[in-house]
């Protein structure tokens, strides 16, 4: 399977129109969150995306909320927005979860605490493709390591064979192992990763 993964594209509809005219090389796209910025131009951003056929994942980012981005895909038949669920494709699990993990220290982001991010995770099948908005703690993190202890902890538990993310930008095209589990953060260029 191959798999044109992205995060972090805010409100960037040229870099948009390309990943969609890369999306026919592959069998499956993931966007990893924040298509807008601040809660502006979402609708835009997901309209030069809508003419994706391939079958895309898609997880909010803190930059939009969950039903903003439910909203923003309704009629896009390829899409499915996941957050805190699962889906499966030609026979691969993939499960999602959106949002800022832990909470950002901005008033207007669409944040999840680590309790809340534990529980959502709980329901992740083991072995499969996790999407998250943010990365693991410790790790394609930054400096100061950002990254959530409850998504690592998910990680640990259900060893996915893949983790893509996002958020850190600082991170971006960066790559790490938790235990046999891949972890990719993304960034708005587009990454094409063989699973």
């Amino acid at each position: 399977m191959r798999i044109l993964a992205f995060s972090d594209i805010h409100r960037d509809t040229r870099q948009a129109a390309r990943l969609a005219d890369r999306a026919r090389e592959v069998d499956v796209v993931v966007g990893a969150g924040d298509f807008a910025s601040v809660h502006r131009g979402l609708e835009e951003l997901i309209d030069m995306l809508v003419v994706i056929e391939t079958p895309t994942v898609l997880v909010p980012g803190n930059n939009e909320t969950e039903d903003a981005l439910r909203e923003a895909c309704r009629g896009w038949r390829a899409a499915t927005v996941l957050h805190g669920e699962g889906s499966e494709i030609d026979g691969v699990p993939f499960f999602g979860l959106g949002a800022g993990v832990p909470t950002t220290p901005w008033p207007w982001s669409f944040d999840l605490t680590e309790d809340e991010a534990a529980r959502m995770l709980g329901a992740c099948p083991p072995g499969g493709v996790l999407v998250v908005h943010s990365p693991p703690h410790g790790h394609v993190d930054g400096d100061r390591h950002l990254g959530s202890e409850a998504i690592l902890r998910a990680i640990e538990d259900k060893q996915p064979r893949l983790v893509v993310c996002g958020h850190i930008h600082e991170s971006a095209g960066e790559e790490s192992h938790v235990g046999p589990s891949r972890v990719l953060n993304l960034g708005p260029a587009g990454t094409v990763i063989e699973l």
